[in-house]
C-alpha cells in the first residue's frame, strides 16, 4: 500500500478513535486497538489469537459486541473512501502510473484510420441501469457522509480537516443499519440522488473529453445530438419476487423521478440565463424577443416558466399539462447554440449550452428510464384467467403452438380482449401495470424484461397485453434468459420469435435480449454459466445477422464474480466478437454503485474505463476461437458443471450445511433491501434468488459459487492440454478474463475463516462437507498457479493484494463477531440487539470484500 493512502488511512483511523474515546471512554480504545493486533495475528496464522478473540467476545454483552463491530466496520468503510479517492485523484493515478484509459486506448488501437474509429464512436453506447437487491446493507445517510469525506480529501488530500473530524463524527453517532426495511421508493430515491450528484456533474465532462479524442482521430468534433451515455433504472419498477411493487408506486416513484429532473434543469436553465446575455444573434432569435430580455434570455425564459409549473403540478401528484417530452427543453437550447455558432460566438456556443443539450439527450425528462421487470408465470396466469373468462379455455394447459396462434390472432384481431370485470388481485396487479405504462409519456421508460422467459410465446404474451392495455406505442421488450438451459435455447427461440413477420414489424429493425448472469451461475457453477453465456451470445449474433435485426444484449451482472462481475475492461474485453455492435447495456447494482459511481471523479473515470474498452473492441475485436479451443472449454464447461452440481444438488444435505454455515436463514429476517430474499417463501435453494446465495458464501468466505467447479476442470484438462491452455491464456480474452477473475476469488476467501463458522455453527455430521470444500478450494488455487506459472494469486498485481491485505486485521475481528451472533441468535431468535451486531457485521465484512451479492 502506498504512503500517501496509508497516511489517510492512519489519519482517518486517529479521528474514529478519538470519537470512539470521547462516546465511549478512553478505555475503549486499547481494547479496540488489542483487537486489531489479534485480528493482525489471526490474519498472519495464529490460532491462539482467534481462541482469546473468540473467549473476549463470548463474554461481552450485546451493546459491547456493537461497540466493537461499529468500530472494525466503519475503519473498513475509511479505507475504502481513502482508497477511491486516491485511486482517482491526479496525484494517486500519476504515483500508480495509471494512465488516462482514453490516453492509453490510443496506444493500443496505433494507427487506426478516421473511417474506422468513427464507425466505433458511432456504435458507442453505454446503457447503465441502476438495479437494488436484498443484501443492500449501508444505509443511505452513510453513504452521502462517506462521499463527502472523499470530497473533502480531494480538495484538500488530506484527512485532518475540520469537516472530515465532523463527517467522522457524525458516522458514529448515526446508527448504521436501518430499523425498517427500505421501500421500493426509498431505493428509488437513493437511485435518483446518485444521477443527480455524480452522473450530472460527470456526463457532461465525460463527453468533452471523448469530443477531444474524436477531433484528434477523427479531425472532427462529434455532433451534437451525439449520445453515448443513457441511464434506465429498475428501482421502482422491477416487480419480480417484489410484492411491494405496484403500478401505484411505480407511477409515484415516475413523478418523483420527473420532480427531480426538473429542478436540475431549473438550476442548470437559470444559471444559463445569466451567462446568454449576448444580444448579438441570428434575425429569428431577435424577431422572436418580444419581451425585450435579450434572444437568448427569451428562449431560455420560456424554458425556466415550463419548469417551475411542472415542478409545481408534479409536488402535487399531477402528471397532466407538465413537462412531458425531452423536446420541449431541446429545441430552444438548440435554437441558442445554432444562432451562437451562426454569428460567431463559437466559444460560448460550445460550453454550458451544448454541455445542457447533452444532458437533454442522456437523462431525458426523468434522469432514468423505468424499465418493467415481471416474471413470465405472472402473464401466464393473467391470460388464464383471461382466456377462462372468454370461454375459450385454460391458457395455462396449452402447449406453445396453441398458445402462439392464440397470441398471434388477438395481437392482430383490432377487437378489444379484454372483458369489464374483475379480476383476481394478482391478474389485477398485471393489468394496473400495463394502464400505467399506456398513461405516461414513452419517455419514461426503457425496457418491459420478462424474467424466466424459455418460449416464443413469453414475447409475444408482453406484446398482446401491451396492445389489449391501450399502450399505443411499441415498448421494446426484452426476454431474460437465465439458466443454463434457457441460454442454450436463447438462439433458436429468438430465431422462431424474428420469424414472425408481424412481430418483426413491432420491433422496428432492433431488439433487447437480455442474458442473465446470476441464476445461470447458480444453476450450473461459473465456468459452465459463463461458457454458456459466451456461446450463447455468438449464436445470437448469427441469428440476427442472418436475421438483418440490431442485437442490442443487455447484461445482468453483479459485483461479484460468481454474478459477472468484475473490472470493468476485463469484461467487456472477454465478450465474443459483435456482441458491442449494439451497445451495452449493463446493470450496476447496490454497492458497485457505490464503488463506481458515487462521486462525480468516480463515475467519470469509471465512463472512461467502459467506453475504452468498448471502443478498443470495436476497432480490434477479440480472437474468435479455434476449434481446439473451444473443444476444451466444452469438455470444461461439461466436467464443471458435473462437479457443481454433484457437490449443491447431488448431496441432499447441502442446503442443511448452507443454512448452518452461513447466515442466509438470518438474511431473509432482516430490514435490508426491499425485496424478499426468496421468490417464494416456502422453497429450497432453488427459490432462493442468486444474490442472497452468493451473499451468504461470501459472508463466511467459502465464496463457494465463485469457484466450484472450475479448478477440478482446470486441473483434469491441463493435464494433456497444458501448452493449449497457456496458448488460451495468451491469447483468448474469454480465458483470461475467467482464470484472472478467479485468482481475485481465491485471495478474498479464507479457509481459515470458513472452518470457525464450522466449528461453531454447524451440525457435527455436516462439518465434513465444509472440510471437503475447503481441501478442494485449495487444490484449485493450486492448479490455478500451476497454468499461470505462480506462487500465489495476484502476485502481478500487487495493488489489489496490498490492499485486501489492509483488510484482513479488521475483517477478522468481524467475522469472529458474526458468528457470537449468529450462535446467540439461533439459541434465542429475534433477539433486537443481537440482529443489530449481526447487521453490523454484514456491513463490515461486505464493505471490506468490496462487494456483497
Amino acid at each position: 500500500m502506498l504512503e500517501p493512502i496509508q497516511q489517510n488511512v492512519r489519519d482517518l483511523g486517529v479521528l474514529l478513535g478519538k470519537t470512539i474515546a470521547a462516546d465511549q471512554g478512553e478505555q475503549w480504545l486499547d481494547s479496540i486497538e488489542t483487537v486489531r493486533l489479534q485480528g493482525r495475528d489471526i490474519a498472519l496464522g495464529d490460532k491462539d489469537a482467534i481462541k482469546a478473540l473468540q473467549d473476549k467476545f463470548a463474554g461481552c454483552t450485546e451493546q459491547e459486541l456493537l461497540i466493537y463491530a461499529r468500530a472494525f466496520s466503519q475503519f473498513l468503510n475509511l479505507v475504502n473512501v481513502a482508497e477511491q479517492q486516491y485511486t482517482t485523484s491526479q496525484q494517486g493515478l500519476a504515483e500508480l502510473e495509471v494512465p488516462h484509459p482514453l490516453e492509453a486506448l490510443k496506444d493500443k488501437i496505433g494507427q487506426v484510420s478516421p473511417a474506422k474509429f468513427k464507425q466505433a464512436l458511432d456504435k458507442l453506447h453505454i446503457e447503465l441501469v441502476l438495479t437494488a437487491h436484498p443484501t443492500e446493507v449501508n444505509r443511505r445517510t452513510f453513504i452521502h457522509k462517506y462521499n463527502q469525506i472523499g470530497q473533502e480529501l480531494d480538495i484538500h488530500n488530506d484527512a485532518n480537516s475540520d469537516r472530515v473530524a465532523e463527517l467522522v463524527e457524525q458516522a458514529w453517532y448515526t446508527g448504521e443499519i436501518r430499523q425498517q426495511r427500505p421501500t421500493p421508493l426509498d431505493e428509488s430515491r437513493w437511485g435518483l440522488n446518485t444521477v443527480a450528484n455524480s452522473f450530472w456533474h460527470a456526463v457532461p465532462k465525460f463527453i468533452k473529453e471523448l469530443d477531444t479524442l474524436a477531433l484528434e482521430l477523427t479531425g472532427e468534433v462529434l455532433p451534437e445530438s451525439y449520445t453515448p451515455v443513457t441511464m434506465a433504472s429498475w428501482m421502482a419498477g422491477d416487480r419480480d419476487g417484489n410484492p411491494f411493487v405496484t403500478a401505484e408506486l411505480s407511477t409515484q416513484a415516475l413523478i418523483n423521478a420527473r420532480l427531480m429532473a426538473c429542478k436540475l434543469y431549473l438550476k442548470d436553465f437559470e444559471k444559463l440565463y445569466l451567462e446568454l446575455s449576448m444580444t448579438k444573434a441570428t434575425a429569428d432569435l431577435i424577431d422572436a424577443d418580444e419581451s425585450q430580455v435579450g434572444p437568448y434570455r427569451n428562449q431560455l425564459k420560456q424554458v425556466i416558466d415550463l419548469l417551475k409549473v411542472s415542478i409545481d403540478q408534479l409536488q402535487q401528484g399531477e402528471t397532466k399539462a407538465v413537462l412531458d417530452d425531452s423536446e420541449q427543453l431541446r429545441k430552444p437550447l438548440q435554437k441558442c447554440r445554432q444562432s451562437l455558432l451562426n454569428v460567431g460566438l463559437k466559444h460560448v456556443a460550445n460550453s454550458l449550452v451544448l454541455d445542457l443539450i447533452r444532458k437533454v439527450n442522456c437523462f431525458g425528462i426523468s434522469l432514468v428510464k423505468l424499465d418493467i421487470r415481471q416474471h413470465s408465470e405472472r402473464h401466464d396466469s393473467a391470460l388464464s384467467e383471461i382466456t377462462q373468462a372468454l370461454d375459450m379455455g385454460d391458457y395455462l394447459t396449452w402447449d406453445e403452438a396453441e398458445r402462439q396462434t392464440f397470441l398471434l390472432a388477438e395481437i392482430n384481431n383490432p377487437r378489444p380482449l379484454l372483458p369489464k370485470r374483475s379480476w383476481s388481485a394478482d391478474t389485477q396487479e398485471v393489468l394496473n401495470t400495463y394502464a400505467m405504462i399506456a398513461s405516461q409519456p414513452a419517455e419514461l421508460f426503457g425496457l418491459y424484461i420478462i424474467s424466466m422467459a424459455s418460449e416464443v410465446s413469453d414475447v409475444l404474451a408482453v406484446n398482446l397485453l401491451l396492445k389489449a392495455s391501450g399502450v399505443n406505442w411499441n415498448m421494446p421488450i426484452a426476454p431474460l434468459f437465465e439458466t443454463l438451459d434457457d441460454l442454450n435455447n436463447a438462439p433458436a427461440v429468438m430465431s422462431e420469435l424474428l420469424n414472425i413477420e408481424s412481430y418483426r414489424g413491432y420491433c422496428n429493425d432492433q431488439h433487447n435480449v437480455m442474458i442473465g448472469y446470476s441464476d445461470s451461475a447458480k444453476d450450473a457453477g461459473v465456468l459452465a454459466a459463463t461458457w454458456g453465456q459466451y456461446q450463447c451470445q455468438e449464436k445470437l449474433v448469427e441469428v440476427f445477422v442472418e436475421q438483418n435485426i440490431e442485437l442490442k444484449l443487455f447484461h445482468g451482472r453483479g459485483g461479484t464474480i460468481g454474478r459477472g462481475g468484475g473490472p470493468a475492461h476485463t469484461a467487456i474485453a472477454s465478450q465474443p466478437p459483435g456482441t458491442l455492435d449494439g451497445g451495452l447495456r449493463v446493470t450496476e447494482q447496490g454497492e458497485t454503485i457505490r464503488h463506481k459511481f458515487g462521486t462525480p471523479n468516480l463515475a467519470t473515470r469509471s465512463l472512461h474505463l467502459y467506453a475504452s474498452a468498448i471502443l478498443e473492441c470495436l476497432v480490434t475485436p477479440p480472437p474468435v476461437p479455434t476449434t481446439a479451443w473451444r473443444e476444451l472449454m466444452e469438455t470444461m464447461s461439461e466436467q464443471s458443471c458435473h462437479t457443481y452440481r454433484q457437490y449443491v444438488q447431488g448431496n441432499p444435505d447441502f442446503v442443511k450445511y448452507f443454512r448452518q454455515a452461513t447466515p442466509e436463514q438470518e438474511l431473509a429476517s432482516l430490514p435490508l433491501g426491499s425485496r424478499p430474499s426468496k421468490r417464494k417463501s416456502d422453497g429450497g435453494i432453488e427459490s432462493l434468488r442468486a444474490i442472497p446465495w452468493i451473499f451468504a458464501w461470501s459472508q463466511n468466505r467459502l465464496v463457494v459459487p465463485s469457484w466450484l467447479g472450475l479448478g477440478s476442470a482446470l486441473k483434469t484438462a491441463y493435464q494433456d492440454n497444458a501448452q493449449l491452455m497457456k496458448e488460451m491464456l495468451k491469447q483468448w480474452p474469454y480465458f483470461y478474463s475467467r482464470i484472472s477473475l478467479t485468482e481475485m476469488v481465491y485471495v478474498k476467501s479464507d479457509s481459515q475463516v470458513s472452518a470457525l463458522y464450522d466449528e461453531a455453527l454447524v451440525s457435527p455430521e455436516l462439518k465434513s462437507m465444509g472440510s471437503d470444500l475447503r481441501q478442494q478450494l485449495s487444490d484449485d488455487e493450486e492448479t490455478v498457479l500451476t497454468l499461470l506459472d505462480q506462487k500465489q494469486s495476484l502476485e502481478h498485481n500487487p495493488w489489489i493484494l496490498s490492499s485486501f491485505d489492509l483488510r484482513r486485521p479488521y475483517l477478522a475481528p468481524l467475522h469472529i463477531l458474526q458468528i457470537e451472533a449468529l450462535k446467540r441468535l439461533r439459541a434465542q431468535p429475534e433477539h433486537p440487539d443481537n440482529e443489530q451486531v449481526l447487521m453490523v457485521t454484514m456491513a463490515g465484512i461486505a464493505t471490506g470484500m468490496r462487494n456483497t451479492g
